[in-house]
Formats: structure tokens, sequence, C-alpha cells
């Protein structure tokens, strides 16, 4: 049965839902859409649960000023916009949609790379141009058969991509803190040596302390003039001023970028290049992968409720 106006929880929205998601929350909350620290601090006091998403996640202030939270529910699977060490410290239970974006973030990194390898900016350009109609022909591109793709992080994702670029005739090293227990693919606890490498450097590290700007300009310079960087992970993992200027040089031949550092307003140095392919942070966003995260947070959260078992907890 669902609750009456009366008995509804009050639950804090921190970022945009999916219509479906938040019909089905409101039967059972009394949604709050966050909008200031002044709003929020005439609510504070009942709110337990927050839905968030990994781009925004929970700045500090406002989760200091919840004093009964006991629940954060994340509708993606960054954590590095919430500070979880203070969630734990306070026994504030903390949900991630794992597993659910795995394959659609797969294919974001496969189709960057073969937007970037295959000239379909430029070729589109072309034909739009009337050159083509022209008589005129676009030069050749590149196949991703045969090429090499070192993917620096092998969780699901990394895994998910590797299964793709085998599938393309790539042959696919990792790098990652220890070996991945099954995998025949070749290990590289190096991360330079993995650039080194590759013709293909794919991004699927979290965003921690350890991986912040692990990717620099030796990284960078080790990839070479004609290798590629693929992101869908975190901005943070890249130091994006050697990646600008990089790509500027011709340092690296170019980079698939669906992060970025200070989204949504990015770098504008990014949007002059050529040798890009940009996307707005849509590796998930598919109709159908969006909702099935939004019934993962609302099943996470009816789940705490009512005293049972979270389905893909943190902490």
């Amino acid at each position: 049965m669902t609750e009456t106006s009366q008995t509804k929880r009050p639950l804090l929205l921190l970022e945009p839902l999916p219509e479906p998601t938040l019909k089905t929350l409101s039967e059972h909350f009394t949604i709050h859409p966050f909008t200031s620290m002044d709003e929020l601090a005439k609510i504070a006091s009942g709110i337990q649960a927050i839905a968030t998403g990994g781009s925004y996640g929970v700045a500090p202030e406002v989760m200091a000023a919840l004093p009964d939270l006991k629940i954060i529910a994340v509708n993606g699977v960054g954590l590095d916009r919430i500070d979880v060490a203070e969630a734990k410290r306070r026994n504030i239970h903390v949900t991630v949609t794992t597993d659910i974006s795995t394959n659609d973030v797969a294919d974001m990194t496969m189709l960057l790379l073969l937007a970037l390898k295959r000239n379909l900016k430029s070729n589109e350009q072309f034909l739009l141009d009337g050159q083509w109609a022209d008589g005129k022909l676009p030069p050749l591109a590149h196949s991703l058969n045969g090429r090499r793709l070192g993917i620096a992080g092998f969780g699901r994702i990394g895994q998910a991509v590797a299964r793709r670029a085998e599938a393309s005739n790539m042959e696919v090293a990792y790098f990652n803190p220890h070996p991945r227990t099954g995998s025949p693919l070749t290990f590289e606890p190096d991360l330079g040596k993995l650039a080194s490498w590759a013709d293909v450097l794919v991004i699927t590290l979290p965003a921690t302390p350890e991986t912040k700007h692990i990717i620099n300009a030796d990284i960078l310079e080790a990839l070479g003039k004609d290798g590629v960087l693929i992101n869908t992970a975190r901005g943070s993992v890249i130091d994006e001023d050697a990646l600008l200027a990089a790509l500027k040089n011709r340092t690296i031949a170019g980079a698939g970028l669906d992060v970025f550092q200070n989204e949504p307003k990015i770098n504008p140095a990014f949007l002059s290049l050529e040798n890009v392919v940009l996307q707005p942070h849509q590796a998930s966003a598919t109709v159908e992968t969006r909702l099935a995260m939004g019934q993962n947070i609302i099943d996470n959260l009816l789940a705490f409720f009512s005293g049972k078992p979270l389905l893909t907890p943190v902490c």
C-alpha cells in the first residue's frame, strides 16, 4: 500500500532523475528538490534520505546540515563527490547503481574510439560542405584491426571494453592495482609502459586521490604522436592542461572525452580543437539504463526504510 501524504518521508533530491523514477518515488516520499542552503535549513531536521547523482554527489555543507541523515542513494557509481569516510563515521548508508551502466559506458568508449579513428566528424563535414558532390574524396581513415588497446582500470567497465575491443580484433592489455584473476589478457603494472605499448589508451579508473592526474604529460608523451586517448571515467584522472598541450602540439593524435574537470563548464580550449570527439557526460545516458538506475534507487530506499538488506551498498 502506498503511504499517505501524512506518513510519507521527506526525500532530498540533489540531481534530476527520470520522470518515471520521480513518479514512483513520489508515491512513497515527499520530494524536496534542493534549491539553496537557506531553504534546506527549514526542513533539514526531518531529512533522512538523499537521492543524488555521481556528478553532483553531496556537498560537505549539505551533509553537515542534515543531522538525521540515514541513507544516500546515488544514481551512478562515482563517489568522488561524496565524503564516504564521513558517511561511515556517521553511520550513513551509501548505495550506488553497480553494474547497471557497464555496457552502455563500454559502448560509448568504443563509439568515441571509432569516431576518432574513422574520421566521423570530418567526413560528415566534408559531405555537408559539398566536397563529395564536387568529386573529391576525404582522407583515408584508420582501422581498429590489429591495433593495440591499453585499458587503465580493469573493473567491470574495463573488462566490458576489452570484450568489445577483442571483437574488433584488437590486441588488449591492462593496467590495474592487481592482476585480474581469470583474465587471459596481459597485465601491465606500469602505466607508462602500457601507454608506450598502446595505440589506444582507454581510461576506466575510478576517481580517487591516488588516480588524480594519473594521466599526465609523461603518460601522454609515452602514448605518442599516433596514439589516441579515450576517457569515459572521470575528468579528474587527467591533467587537462597537459592533455590540451598534447592535443595542440600533436604529441598525441587525438582524444575522445565524455568527462571533464569542472563539468558542465568545461575548459573552452577543447571546443576549438579538430582532433577531439566530445560528449557531455552521456556514457550511461540511454532510456533503458537510466530507468534501471532509477529503479535501483527506488529499491534501495524502500529496502532501507522497511528494514530489508540494501541491494547495492557501499557502506
